[in-house]
């Protein structure tokens, strides 16, 4: 994406946007080998070859790092051959592409989180990485405490044993039930097959938080970009027994270029605000 040469200079931390225009002005700035003397000319800094005084200025690809409210009724995917709505429908306004950390279905909402960090989307999908997420889950009929903890001592499932943490009743009627859980560890749509197995249907599943990143101030359909500490706070989660943590040597994150830092947007391209 081209931006004007001296706010590329200022971003790659080599001086100040107003001393970069007296650098330019003073036909010490060449683009593809070009000398470039007039204020408001343009580059794409990933693709032009930018030099001060001869030598080549560079700007790590900034880390893009998105906290997204995922609707029901969207695919958590790039693109989707039935041609259903994706999550890209959601941040089609983000200059940066970015890639969902985990899923979920297409029938669950809630928060999701995308990157153009491979290592740290590892780092939060690994199995062994203890970032806990939470959820809050709306089943059909009625359900009494113990019946809940028996749920909460493990359901055998063919692939794994589905056994929820803090699991809590949070209201219940004759029609209906919210149950909240937390898990550290997430198989294909375990929840749902969980519960049904255990003789109960799930009719709304929301993800609420994944570690200390939660859904406060976003709306569904609406995303912000995570702050440096979030971020942070995300790459301390527990090492679990089953990897090696792959970011204790992964570089410091620069997010002092992050996408529109802590502003809403929705899916119209508008921000929220």
């Amino acid at each position: 994406m081209k931006e004007r040469l001296q706010k590329i200079i200022s971003a790659a931390g080599i001086d100040s946007r107003r001393h970069a225009e007296a650098m330019i002005t003073a036909g010490r700035v060449s683009v593809n080998g070009e000398i470039v003397s007039r204020l408001g000319t343009q580059a794409d800094p990933q693709k032009d070859v930018i030099r001060i005084d001869g030598k080549i200025i560079s700007i790590e690809n900034p880390g893009c790092y998105i906290a997204l409210y995922k609707p029901a009724g969207y695919v958590t995917t790039l693109s989707d051959p039935q041609k259903r709505p994706t999550i890209v429908d959601l941040v089609r306004d983000l200059p940066e592409r970015v890639y969902p950390v985990g899923r979920l279905d297409y029938d669950s909402a809630g928060l999701l989180l995308l990157t153009n960090d491979g290592a740290f989307a590892q780092k939060i999908s690994h199995p062994g990485f203890q970032v806990p997420k939470t959820y809050r889950v709306k089943i059909a009929g009625r359900i009494s405490p113990d019946q809940l903890k028996e749920i909460g001592k493990g359901i055998p499932l063919p692939d794994c044993v589905f056994k929820p943490d803090n699991l809590k009743l949070e209201k219940t009627n004759d029609k209906s039930t919210w149950i909240s859980l937390t898990l550290h560890e997430g198989k294909n749509r375990i929840i749902r097959r969980g519960f049904e197995s255990a003789g109960y249907i799930v009719t709304r599943l929301v993800r609420t938080s994944i570690g200390s990143i939660t859904l406060s101030g976003l709306s569904e359909g609406s995303w912000r970009s995570l702050s440096a500490r979030e971020i942070q706070q995300l790459q301390a989660a527990p090492q679990g027994k089953k990897g090696k943590n792959i970011l204790d040597n992964h570089p410091k994150i620069n997010n002092s270029r992050a996408v529109r830092n802590n502003r809403h947007h929705q899916y119209s391209g508008k921000r929220q605000f």
